[in-house]
């Protein structure tokens, strides 16, 4: 049984709840300004540079549930620990890449450790946040969500134009190591999750690779291509083996009763929606005001900040918001404004397109996003039993992950078709239809979260839901 947290304790886990995170929000989108160069100095194309991005999404995607159930049995300050030591090696070793296969080995392993430290984030700031005062510590971390997210994109582009691409990783390094000692004053707990499913976790990773390996080689190869086929197929039909394993072993990385809660299936529907539409606009939006418009590698990311500084102003408000009327107002309201931002961005671009066309759609995607984030993070936990907390977190961010590889993926096939690299004119013909089809799949999204039940009333929680929703003041 967890100790009751002291204040002091508690204000250390706060401070290593909301570093880590931000850490790990800074590297979803540093390395993007950064991709144009890295293509060039390590003679990177395009498969490369997918990933580049994908090789920490995918670790991050799939090992998100292990990390959730190793730190609920042997202890979630102890695993956030680990993660953390393997999150800065492995941005040391990124930093020290001398060619883009070392790179992205590298950001696979920062992956892996990314997969711990997040959703041991939220856990930890649940075991000393008492539960009438969640919905502001939701805003609080999705705040830093939102500051690293606008942060990334901006120091990458400063130390990518006046330094080299390789201190965008070096940076990790001494926030890690002066992290790592201030972990002894944080509190420990433990959740109810049990063994670690290996099958199951080795079933998912490969059938995972193998999907992402096959769209990202149709690109080059097309649908015509028998490894394609394979590699695609055969992914999908590991994944499904997957599905009917988790719903057989006893101890399951995924537990399927989770999702007979109706408002948990859409919310994870909808965590994985969102960033295949939103993050796969990014990788060739922040590509575009350099590749096409010329800007520098600081001189975009400053001018992606109406984009990517939005969620830190709009996710505390969320916080709060989500309090009063519950995070279904505010996740239909999110995704339609990055519906609406992404569709704008693609009926504006063009090859001598002026900035200030570009800002009101940033801002409608980055206010949709700050919104967002705190919302679905109480909906999906307060979707599920108190003792499940930790592995319903994990559930939610590992879907968050895998939108993003699938989303960077497919939109990078969509662009490979309709245009390339090769003239600013072409890129803007890959990049439009991208941007169009990532507006719709945000649509889908919106559709979903009108469909989430409302606030249930109390007293009919835990005769309503499936899976026991013990905590009342996680509903949605």
């Amino acid at each position: 049984m967890n100790e009751t947290a002291s204040p002091q304790r508690a204000v250390w886990t706060w401070i290593a709840a909301l570093v880590g995170v931000f850490m790990v929000a800074i590297d979803t989108l540093v390395v993007t300004n950064a991709l144009p160069v890295i293509r060039v100095d390590l003679h990177a194309g395009l498969p490369d540079l997918e990933w580049t991005v994908n090789a920490y999404t995918l670790t991050f995607a799939v090992f998100l549930l292990s990390a959730a159930s190793l730190a609920d049995r042997f202890g979630r300050r102890r695993v956030f620990a680990i993660g953390m030591l393997v999150f800065t090696a492995a941005s040391a070793a990124a930093a020290a890449a001398p060619d883009v296969e070392t790179l992205i080995a590298a950001r696979a392993v920062q992956g892996l450790g990314a997969a711990v430290v997040l959703p041991l984030t939220l856990t930890l700031l649940t075991s000393v946040v008492p539960p009438e005062k969640r919905g502001h510590a939701f805003g609080i971390w999705g705040a830093m969500v939102g500051l690293g997210v606008a942060l990334g994109p901006v120091i990458g582009g400063s130390i990518t134009q006046y330094w080299s691409w390789n201190w965008i990783f070096w940076i990790n390094v001494p926030v890690g190591v002066l992290l790592l000692p201030m972990l002894l004053r944080v509190r420990e707990s433990r959740g109810g999750a049990g063994r670690l499913d290996v099958i199951g976790t080795l079933v998912v990773t490969v059938g995972l690779l193998g999907i992402v390996y096959g769209l990202i080689r149709s690109e080059g190869s097309g649908w015509s291509d028998p490894l394609t086929v394979v590699a695609v197929g055969g992914g999908a039909l590991l994944v499904l083996l997957f599905l009917v394993w988790e719903g057989r072993t006893r101890a399951p990385m995924l537990p399927l009763g989770l999702f007979r809660d109706r408002g948990f299936s859409l919310s994870a529907a909808i965590a994985l929606i969102m960033p295949f539409g939103m993050f796969g606009s990014v990788f060739f939006g922040a590509q575009y005001l350099q590749t096409v418009l010329g800007y520098g590698p600081l001189e975009a990311g400053v001018r992606t900040l109406p984009w990517t500084a939005m969620p830190m102003i709009a996710a505390p408000v969320s916080g709060v918001l989500t309090e009063r009327l519950g995070g279904r107002p505010l996740l239909i309201v999110g995704l339609a404004l990055q519906t609406a931002g992404i569709g704008w961005l693609a009926a504006v671009e063009g090859t001598h397109t002026a900035y200030w066309h570009l800002v009101p759609p940033f801002v409608l995607a980055g206010v949709g996003m700050g919104l967002f984030l705190p919302a679905i993070a109480r909906v999906a936990i307060g979707s599920a039993p108190a003792n499940m907390e930790g592995v319903a977190s994990g559930v939610t961010n590992a879907l968050r992950q895998l939108g993003t590889v699938l989303g960077v993926t497919t939109l990078a096939t969509i662009f490979a078709h309709y245009g390339g690299y090769l003239t600013k004119d072409s890129f803007v013909d890959g990049m439009v239809p991208a941007h169009y089809v990532g507006a719709a799949v945000l649509g889908v999204g919106t559709l979903l979260a009108v469909l989430l039940p409302g606030r249930r009333p109390v007293e009919q929680q835990s005769e309503t839901s499936p899976v026991g929703v013990a905590d009342p003041a996680l509903t949605r």
